[in-house]
């Protein structure tokens, strides 16, 4: 069973938004007397309701009408007048269900009597047909107070004709002058409209007396405060459905009318007016007395498509080919792009995709590639020749080779992505081992460089907790990996974490060497307020003073320059030692000195 949400709450906003039936004869203006009655009301009623869905499966909807159109239904649809003080139950079944309302209608009566009820209850069943037929009658009235009904039972009708009306009423208040007609059409004139369907609406504007805005910039302002209307509509009416709003100008309108457009031919014949100022039902009247008629322009207009169907044909084929191209183009180039090359050209992009893919990685064949060649190929053909023309039995066949070397693509992508995952993962995790080992040693494993990590850093306050963490998910990555089990994303925050450690672990191997450099190096005082500089490196003793660069070579001083300092310096370790004999070298280079400290 489909009832509405909260239908009560929507009950009563419906009254409060619609000026058509708050002009109705009898409503009542406190709307805590009316929420009461409907619980009274309601309550007598489920019974009701249950048994008529028990025994007609196919029953649509059933709602309670509002007492303040009662009267109106008693004027216009020859109801008894002593029945304005009853309950009014309106049911409505499918179409093909009509000839059995007699019997229906009976037997409901005849079980409502046997409840004995507190309300008396008059009932109108109807179908989907009754209700539109109201309107085609001008009857606008009627259908706003069946949209306004209280649903105790809904498959959709009810919902979407309360959805309609609601927005109708909206648009209306804000737009009366300028709206000609509020349209149904679609599905929802058939009577399928479910919960959740979509109901198609057109609203006919007149546009004749706008002298100071332009029409299009008119239509398109109208346009756009009409569908802001729908989500209010929505809320209002309690339901899913969506509105498919059309906006036409009255001028534009009756233009595709004069031009027999099958659309608005279609529109007019199965559309039905829910509100109209005496426009769109004579168009629908003279359409079905066989008044509206092309003109014999339109005639001539239509027959000379035609004349243009084989061209438009041509020029469709034509497209549809250069949509292949594309299609197998530009994921050629992305595949060459993420294989590290830079953006190819279409000329190109077949080259590269057999030397690097075919050749080179041997991760495609030659015939994989058939399809770029020839996409290629017939593009270059169309360019340079206006008269090229190709036929549907080839657009098949590029259609179909073009799909599976999306296909192939697809799965190339996959195999490029996991060896640049492969690849990033281990530049990470050797880079991360190799400083450590500069640091514990190199001929020391993964296991011993973590602990020692932890047990000479982390501990003695040098690295934080974050920093060790990091390395145990770097080497619980590479495991990962190696197994196949590690993903992107997780590849991507390895990335990512390993670089602050890296950086952080490089400048405190920097800073060491740096203290270490400074430990190496002496100044010496000589001559007459003299200076001179000796660094001591494993690689020798280096003297610098008066703008020179001296090494000390055995017994005796030789020339030397700063690439030959630099790298000693690099290979330099941490302990450096140096003779009495060195110092002796030197002071025959300077003579007497002193070492400052």
């Amino acid at each position: 069973m489909n009832q509405v949400e909260d239908p009560e709450k929507n009950f009563l906003e419906m009254n409060s938004i619609n000026k058509y039936s708050a002009k109705m004869p009898g409503a009542p203006e406190n709307p805590e007397e009316i929420q009461k009655e409907m619980d009274r009301t309601k309550k007598e009623l489920e019974k009701v309701k249950s048994w008529i869905v028990k025994k007609y499966k196919f029953t649509k909807s059933i709602g309670i009408l509002p007492p303040q159109s009662i009267r109106v239904f008693l004027e216009e649809e020859e109801i008894p007048k002593e029945t304005e003080k009853h309950v009014h139950l309106y049911v409505v079944i499918p179409e093909e269900q009509f000839k059995k309302i007699p019997e229906i209608k009976k037997e409901i009566v005849s079980y409502i009597d046997g409840l004995k009820l507190e309300d008396k209850v008059w009932v109108q069943v109807k179908t989907p047909v009754d209700v539109w037929e109201n309107c085609l009658d001008s009857k606008f009235a009627l259908t706003e107070a069946i949209g306004m009904s209280y649903p105790l039972y809904d498959k959709g009708f009810l919902g979407a004709l309360r959805f309609t009306e609601i927005h109708k009423s909206l648009v209306l208040q804000k737009f009366e002058k300028y709206v000609v007609s509020y349209v149904v059409v679609g599905s929802f004139i058939r009577g399928d409209a479910t919960p959740t369907s979509d109901v198609d609406v057109a609203v006919i504007i007149n546009d004749t007396d706008v002298k100071r805005m332009p029409r299009l910039e008119l239509k398109e302002r109208l346009r756009g405060i009409i569908h802001q209307y729908m989500s209010e509509a929505a809320a209002l009416a309690g339901v899913k459905n969506t509105l498919h709003i059309q906006t036409y100008l009255l001028t534009e309108f009756w233009e595709s009318v004069k031009d027999a457009s099958p659309v608005i031919f279609t529109f007019i014949r199965d559309g039905v007016p829910v509100y109209d100022r005496g426009t769109f039902l004579p168009w629908k009247t003279l359409l079905r007395m066989g008044k509206l008629k092309p003109t014999p322009e339109s005639i001539d207009m239509f027959m000379k498509t035609a004349d243009k169907t084989k061209g438009m044909i041509e020029r469709r084929l034509m497209d549809a080919m250069i949509d292949v191209y594309y299609g197998v183009l530009n994921p050629s180039q992305a595949m060459i792009m993420l294989s590290g090359n830079p953006p190819p050209t279409h000329k190109e992009t077949p080259k590269l995709m057999d030397e690097i893919f075919v050749k080179k990685e041997k991760m495609l064949k030659k015939s994989d590639i058939a399809i770029l060649e020839k996409s290629v190929k017939l593009f270059k053909e169309y360019e340079h020749n206006l008269k090229f023309k190709i036929n549907g039995k080839e657009i098949d066949a590029l259609v179909t080779a073009s799909e599976t070397y999306i296909k192939k693509l697809k799965e190339l992508r996959k195999k490029i992505e996991k060896r640049s995952q492969e690849k990033t993962i281990e530049e990470i995790y050797g880079n991360t081992l190799d400083l450590l080992k500069a640091m514990f040693g190199k001929a020391k494993g993964q296991a011993a460089l973590v602990k020692e990590f932890e047990e000479k850093m982390v501990k003695k306050g040098k690295f934080t907790s974050h920093h060790l963490q990091i390395l145990k998910n770097i080497v619980g990555a590479r495991t990962e990996f190696k197994k196949g089990k590690l993903d992107s994303r997780k590849v991507d925050e390895a990335r990512k974490d390993a670089s602050s450690l890296i950086n952080d672990l490089i400048d405190y191997t920097q800073r060491c060497d740096l203290a270490s450099l400074d430990k190496s190096k002496c100044r010496l005082k000589y001559g007459k307020d003299k200076t001179a500089e000796v660094l001591i490196t494993n690689q020798g003793i280096f003297l610098f003073y008066a703008g020179k660069i001296r090494k000390v070579q055995g017994s005796k001083m030789v020339d030397s320059d700063m690439n030959e300092v630099t790298e000693a310096t690099t290979e330099q370790d941490k302990e450096v030692s140096f003779a009495l004999d060195d110092f002796e070298t030197i002071k025959k280079e300077i003579g007497d000195f002193e070492v400052i400290l």
